[in-house]
């Protein structure tokens, strides 16, 4: 408990705030007669914690729902080079943001959603090229 305190008093002096995506939820321009959806960021009682990624949607047919890829880059130690990898998520894509097919968006981890989400698209960041 101690070491938690003091970690906590450490990233004060610095100016360091421990929740980045908190000020994020701020600056985004969301409807504000709210969605009606329970597993919205903004209009629900879901709170995003933990990984934040940046991703492109590659399909939305289902309503509430996307798939998104992100790019990796893995060091192969035995061949001293990176090679390339994409990982698929489902995600929920709320009313109010409704991402389409092609944009880049950003996704942040929840609790446990359905079977296969536990990710949230909170904002738009722009069109794929």
């Amino acid at each position: 408990m101690e070491n938690a305190h003091k970690k906590k008093e450490i990233a004060e002096k610095k100016g360091q705030t421990e929740k980045v995506h908190k000020e994020e939820k701020k600056e985004v321009k969301l409807d504000l007669k709210g969605c009606g959806d329970r597993k919205c960021p903004y209009h629900g009682n879901v709170s995003v914690r933990g990984n934040v990624f940046r991703v492109t949607v590659i399909s939305a047919k289902v309503p509430k729902n996307a798939i998104v890829t992100r790019s990796l880059a893995k060091y192969v130690k035995k061949f001293e080079r990176y090679k390339k990898m994409r990982s698929r998520l489902n995600v929920h894509n709320p009313l109010c943001i409704n991402a389409k097919v092609g944009d880049i968006v950003e996704i942040g981890e929840t609790r446990k959603l359905s079977k296969t989400k536990n990710f949230v698209i909170t904002k738009i960041v722009g069109r794929e090229k």
